[in-house]
């Protein structure tokens, strides 16, 4: 049997704020938006390149789902988007408005910064040791 995680639920507060951040801020691909009725889309971004899991964006449906907007993980770092030249998309993201948390730094498993998404969200920017610069 073969499997994969193919789709990850984000909460955001607003469609189009949380397509913009991902697609304009982290390059993301806009795959899809598909209206549910009600005011509900099935929204979902890729990281650029169409590898690996996908961000279902769903919009808070009431106060419960509100009170966890940028704080899915109780302040652990969330998510991690891994990629294979650090410099440039640090250098991307910094210049197009995303907010590090702390500077780059090596690790034993690669080259590591944190960032937060628009709502606080912490993920790690990463480039793993095996595909490092010699």
């Amino acid at each position: 049997m073969k499997q994969r995680l193919s789709l990850v639920t984000l909460v955001v507060p607003n469609y189009d704020e949380a397509i913009d951040f991902f697609t304009r801020a982290l390059n993301f691909e806009f795959c899809e938006d598909i209206s549910l009725g009600g005011g509900k889309r099935w929204v979902v971004v890729r990281p650029s390149g169409g590898i690996g899991s996908g961000l279902l964006l769903a919009r808070a449906d009431g106060q419960a789902q509100a009170a966890r907007i940028g704080d899915q993980t109780g302040g652990r770092v969330f998510l991690f988007l891994e990629t294979d030249d650090f410099e440039r998309e640090h250098a991307r993201m910094t210049a197009g408005g995303v907010w590090f948390v702390e500077a780059p730094r090596r690790e034993a498993y690669g080259m590591v910064a944190v960032f937060e998404d628009l709502w606080g969200n912490r993920w790690d920017l990463i480039q793993p040791k095996a595909i490092q610069p010699k």
